[in-house]
């Protein structure tokens, strides 16, 4: 999985009136938690556009204080107004605890049904796995080269070694469905010519 560092400034658990002040200064108040203890600290807005507004999942590097923590981004608060981040809670990793998280879906491929005038449809754009850090994917990668028009993949059908997948197994995660164009066409070809 990809890497992000931050370095943040060590900070006591704050007032709500200190927390509007550090934000006025252009910080994000955070929180780093899963170790023996909490670690509230804070870092400058800019250094989390890359990590906050694109759709991969990295695991990130907090620098505090002289440490290093393995964590990764498990909750994030805006305000409702402005929209700016008004707050972030990181989960500590450790090699030999495992960890849920949400992974985006990769569809690759060229599907038989669309080249056969069906419609590709997406219904899951991120999964929910657990697994070991060292097991943590980039993406959940679903190859759609085989689905004909009524086919489809399922939570179900998918298998990444050391992961496991947390959503419904029913769940569709994208399949090939017919237009009206096809069904009309299909009707018409198995409707009989009046004579």
């Amino acid at each position: 999985m990809k890497s992000f560092t931050i370095n943040g400034d060590l900070r006591a658990a704050q007032s709500k009136q200190e927390l509007k002040k550090l934000r006025a200064e252009g910080k994000v108040p955070c929180v780093l938690y899963g170790g023996k203890e909490q670690i509230h600290f804070s870092a400058p807005v800019l250094d989390f556009r890359h990590l906050v507004y694109t759709p991969e999942v990295y695991t990130v590097t907090i620098n505090v204080d002289g440490k290093s923590y393995t964590s990764i981004m498990k909750d994030i608060q805006f305000h409702p107004v402005t929209d700016a981040i008004a707050h972030i809670d990181f989960l500590q990793l450790f090699d030999d605890k495992t960890v849920s998280i949400q992974i985006p879906v990769k569809i690759s491929g060229n599907a038989v049904g669309v080249r056969a005038g069906g419609v590709l449809f997406n219904k899951l754009r991120r999964l929910k796995i657990m697994a070991l850090p060292k097991h943590l994917p980039d993406c959940v990668e679903v190859n759609i080269d085989n689905l004909n028009i009524g086919d489809d993949v399922r939570v179900r059908d998918l298998s990444i070694e050391g992961v496991t997948f947390l959503d419904t197994p029913s769940n569709v995660i994208t399949g090939v469905k017919t237009t009206r164009a096809t069904a009309a066409a299909a009707t018409a070809e198995a409707t009989p010519a009046k004579k």
